[in-house]
């Protein structure tokens, strides 16, 4: 019998089928083997939600980083020139940007002002960054200018001011509407240095994406902040882009060699590694907390199985004596094991797959039943909640359950093929 036996025959299929399908009366599958397969599916679907929502947030927040941002910033420190005067920023930053630009992948090199200035239109006030930038270079920004999400037109940049949307909510502005620029370090007279200030039409409105940089930024023609904060003559720094930002340090040697021996740079990984490097601890930290809950549902297993097998243990006998093999009954409830594991783990899959998919309309009608926004972009930078899925983490999150369920069915499975068919049928 046991040389002719095919592994996992179609009678032992069969026998595990009658068994998984029979009622608890007539000794079948148990509670427990129920909330096993629901805690499986729970389990994995929070795994796989889990997964997919790390995955989109962190690709939205970089990509919203390097949407609205420089990938590599060129700065100096303040220095003393001949005549014993301290100077920063770059005097031939024309001739700066246009060298940095002719490094090997590099897509864009932008001679940039920055300043802090407050920001008020005759009744509120906020605080603001401006970004002096000339009209061909904010046109390159991908989620500032041509083809992002911003209203007016940028084209008529040249004569006025672009607002972040978050400025333009708190003064409750819109374009066409006029605000004043009020800068700390402005004129200088015998009495001090007294704050310099202009008002500027608003003829575009961006929304990049990002809540911090829609809050705080304003952007200005590159000549006009050159004037308006005494810069004439200079850049304060060169914002560069380029092909790969993913692999930036290849081109850090380069565009330093470029700008010269008075020239740093600042990547935009060394801005937000830390917390890159923080969203990674996280993602190890989730997939461990999440595992052990998939391997507790798994263990349900154990019990069900175990119920299972005290439940059918004169079947087990009659089969021995009719010749079925230790390893035909040890197949036999394998199979009721890992079937519930299975299905536990498809369900979680198909569930964690659509709510993954679906998240934005499922965020919306928990806003709906909550009458208000769950999720706080003061808080976590972006305005929704993101979700991305991922091929390696469904496939980890499916295997995972699967090696678990597998797993911890083995040991009630050997218990049920080892056991004596004479003592199972002794009191029968």
């Amino acid at each position: 019998m046991a040389a002719t036996t095919k592994l996992f025959a179609a009678f032992e299929w069969m026998i595990a089928w009658r068994y998984l399908r029979a009622k608890r009366a007539e000794g079948g599958v148990s509670v427990m083997t129920w909330i096993s397969l629901i805690g499986i599916t729970l389990a994995v679907f929070a795994l796989i939600v889990t997964l997919a929502v790390r995955a989109g947030f962190r690709e939205e927040f970089v990509q919203t980083i390097l949407g609205a941002n420089g990938h590599v910033t060129v700065y100096t420190t303040e220095r003393t020139d001949e005549n014993g005067q301290s100077i920063s920023g770059f005097p031939d930053y024309e001739a700066l940007a246009a060298r940095i630009a002719e490094v090997p992948g590099v897509t864009r090199a932008a001679p940039l002002i920055k300043a802090q200035v407050m920001v008020s239109d005759g009744q509120d006030s906020a605080g603001a960054e401006v970004f002096g930038i000339s009209p061909a270079d904010l046109k390159t920004i991908p989620r500032v200018g041509d083809n992002a999400q911003g209203i007016g037109d940028i084209e008529n940049f040249g004569n006025g001011i672009a607002l972040g949307s978050g400025i333009a909510r708190d003064l409750g502005v819109s374009v066409g509407d006029r605000v004043r620029i009020i800068s700390p370090s402005g004129v200088k007279t015998a009495m001090g240095s007294a704050p310099r200030q202009n008002a500027y039409e608003v003829v575009y409105i961006f929304n990049s994406g990002r809540y911090d940089i829609d809050k705080t930024r304003i952007y200005l023609p590159f000549t006009e902040a050159q004037s308006f904060f005494n810069r004439e003559g200079f850049a304060d720094e060169i914002e560069v882009s380029v092909q790969n930002p993913d692999n930036i340090g290849a081109y850090a040697l380069p565009i330093l060699n470029a700008a010269g021996p008075d020239a740093l740079i600042w990547t935009w990984q060394d801005s937000a590694g830390s917390f890159l490097r923080a969203l990674d601890i996280e993602d190890n930290v989730m997939f461990l907390i999440l595992s052990i809950l998939v391997l507790i549902a798994s263990l349900n297993i154990v019990s069900g199985l175990i119920m299972l097998v005290k439940n059918k243990g004169r079947d087990i006998g009659i089969l021995r004596t009719m010749g079925l093999t230790e390893g035909a009954v040890l197949r036999v409830f394998f199979i009721c094991g890992a079937f519930t594991g299975v299905i536990g783990t498809l369900c979680g899959l198909i569930l964690g797959c659509l709510l993954a998919t679906y998240i934005d309309q499922v965020m919306s009608a928990i806003n709906w039943i909550n009458g208000a926004e769950v999720w706080d972009p003061s808080i976590r930078g972006i305005y929704s909640l993101p979700a991305k899925l991922q091929l390696k983490d469904v496939l980890s999150a499916v295997s995972l359950s699967l090696v678990l369920s597998f797993v911890v069915t083995i040991f009630p499975a050997r218990r049920a093929a080892r056991m004596n068919p004479v003592e199972a049928l002794r009191y029968e």
